[in-house]
């Protein structure tokens, strides 16, 4: 008979699984979760199955090309994970999960980011289930990877304010990968399958011991400590804390969640994560084969081997790195580096490096990339290939009709055929705000509107409404929404690790204050796309930046201008700054008085005229 401790378990009737292992298996997700199933979804499954092994058989005869043979051509494979035939079988034989990991350690992704996104991008247009995953815990440690110096530490409201626009920024980059894979002809199929997540998400409720008592034991410090990346720090650079030296151990932690519960058994990184990669493929084994429970063993085994590859450093053909530690990131956020300056960029490729790019950013077929550099070679002040280039890079990241009109704009500026002119779509006609059109997210309030002003005024200053009393319909009408907890039971503000969101209603000011995330950053929103990242700065750092809000009070600017004016604690510098802003300020008003007299005195000479014979 077993111990009393141990439960029979309803899967399988001769195995016995301890009473814990039971629990934390009933309470942690998984992807064989019950539930109803019809028989149509069933159809689907199995028709998406029947095509996956007719299309692996084209691949096995030589009639198509494999992903893995795809993904090389275009240069985006660097280094693989063991034996390269091994390798392609697998992604052949089976439909695999693969995912990206960015750590939002700015507040906008870059070009170099694209590479291992591309490959995913790709990956998920030939039917593979592909997940972003966005490290809002990692980025907490940071990667120190070929790092000398310990990262500097965040403020935590930066660090949020840098993952929701990261989220928003992969959000839109999705969207865009749809619609311009169909330009090529991939339309969307029922078995494709993308994700966002971010390890926050379990990571916030995940006992450090559970993590020390599944992966422990099977992490060696002999091995972690040989490590490159160990070694220079500690000998050339400024050491290496435990948390740095935990890093991989997260990282590793995040495949095991996704490898159990979702099914990914791939990893694609960039060109300095080989280490990191292969880390994680031995603590995924490990854990597969030593986890205490039976039944977490037994769908770990279903998913198969993990396996992974990097992706090669960007750079031009002389050599030059880009990215934000070489300090010439080329940043995919429009507010840091505009459209038009993106499309210039890419138009100011060299003729040597057009060709790798087409092959790495762009879905264009390699035979019409071919094509089109022959073409080039003809005429190449035309520069047909790197304006083809950068008007696909443009729509890749920032949509069609951005594209077309950047395109319009640098074309008039150097007197070229210019294209058709960029017509507005439907959803811009219509007054929609897309992924492609929202306004900057990024924006500063003052702290007293925030802790005084109703929900309304806040919504108004933040540009969701058009007037207050528009933002007290839509908080009525509840169709405004503040980061928080979904089906709040209190106010409180977000966890500052992912987006969610609590619909907004008519209440009081101290309700808006509860919920600040950190004490100085607030996320409002309105329908699916149109997002404010709201950072709740002090009035008087709000008056010296010399910006404006919907509704602000003209007499408002003056009482804290004067306020600060008599602040002996002031710097010299800002005391500069509030005297001539109250310079101006008067002058400005003695001008708009001026004109007033004129305006008048013109009016009664006027009616004198006409009232003398």
């Amino acid at each position: 008979m077993p111990p009393p401790s141990l439960l029979r378990s309803w899967t399988r009737p001769n195995l016995y699984v301890c009473a814990r292992c039971a629990l934390v298996a009933s309470q942690a997700p998984s992807k064989t979760t019950r539930r109803s199933i019809g028989l149509k979804y069933l159809t689907k499954v199995a028709d998406a199955e029947n095509q996956w092994k007719e299309k692996a058989a084209r691949i096995r005869a030589g009639e198509e090309k494999s992903m893995l043979t795809i993904l090389e051509e275009r240069g985006l494979v660097q280094s693989i994970t063991g034996d390269r035939a091994a390798f392609d079988t697998h992604m052949t034989n089976k439909r695999l999960g693969a995912y990206v990991g960015i750590d939002p350690t700015a507040s906008s992704l870059h070009i170099g980011h694209l590479l291992p996104l591309m490959s995913i991008f790709w990956m998920y247009v030939n039917g593979y289930h592909t997940v972003s995953l966005l490290g809002g815990a990692t980025a907490k440690i940071g990667d120190p990877t070929d790092r000398l110096t310990t990262r500097e530490k965040e403020h935590a409201a930066i660090r949020t304010a840098n993952m929701a626009n990261m989220h928003l920024q992969l959000q839109k980059l999705w969207v865009n990968v749809e619609a311009y894979g169909r330009k090529y002809g991939y339309n969307w199929e029922w078995p494709w399958h993308r994700e966002l997540v971010n390890n926050n998400s379990w990571w916030n409720k995940l006992p450090m011991l559970e993590v020390l008592q599944v992966l422990g034991p099977g992490m060696r410090l002999g091995s972690m400590l040989a490590r490159d990346t160990v070694k220079n720090k500690m000998r050339k650079g400024d050491g290496m804390s435990y948390a740095e030296f935990s890093y991989p151990l997260m990282q590793a932690w995040d495949w095991w969640y996704m490898f159990h519960t979702k099914g990914i058994s791939m990893q694609i990184g960039g060109s300095d994560q080989y280490g990191n990669i292969t880390a994680g493929i031995a603590a995924v084994k490990y854990i597969s084969t030593h986890h205490p429970n039976p039944i977490v063993r037994g769908e770990a085994h279903s998913v198969g081997e993990p396996i992974g590859f990097t992706s090669p450093l960007l750079t031009t053909s002389s050599g030059q790195k880009f990215g934000k530690s070489a300090g010439n990131a080329i940043w995919l956020d429009s507010a840091q580096t505009s459209s038009f300056e993106l499309y210039g960029y890419f138009l100011r490729t060299s003729d040597e490096d057009v060709g790798k790019y087409l092959k790495m950013f762009t879905f264009m077929p390699l035979k019409d990339i071919d094509a089109l550099l022959e073409e080039h070679k003809e005429s190449p002040s035309q520069r047909k290939a790197q304006h083809a280039l950068a008007r696909d890079f443009v729509e890749l990241v920032h949509g069609a009709h951005v594209a077309q009109q950047t395109e319009t704009q640098h074309r008039l500026i150097f007197n070229q055929k210019q294209p058709q002119p960029a017509e507005p779509d439907a959803e811009m006609k219509a007054g929609i705000i897309t992924p492609n059109n929202r306004p900057n997210p990024n924006m500063k309030l003052p702290r007293s509107l925030i802790f005084q002003k109703s929900i309304g005024k806040v919504l108004h200053a933040s540009g969701l409404a058009s007037s207050a009393a528009e933002g007290h319909r839509l908080a009525y009408k509840h169709g405004a929404y503040i980061g928080g907890p979904p089906n709040r039971k209190k106010f409180e503000p977000m966890n500052d690790g992912y987006l969610s969101w609590s619909t907004i209603d008519n209440w009081n000011p101290e309700v808006t204050r509860k919920f600040l995330i950190h004490g100085d950053l607030l996320l409002l929103r309105r329908a699916k796309y149109n997002i404010r990242i709201v950072h709740v700065v002090p009035d008087e750092e709000y008056v010296l930046s010399g910006e404006t809000f919907p509704g602000m009070d003209a007499k408002w600017r003056v009482d804290i201008l004067r306020r600060m004016a008599i602040n002996k604690e002031i710097t010299k510098e800002d005391r500069e700054a509030v005297e001539k802003m109250l310079e101006e300020d008067e002058a400005s008003k003695n001008t708009d008085a001026m004109d007033a007299v004129e305006v008048g005195g013109s009016k009664e000479d006027e009616v004198k005229a006409s009232a003398s014979p």
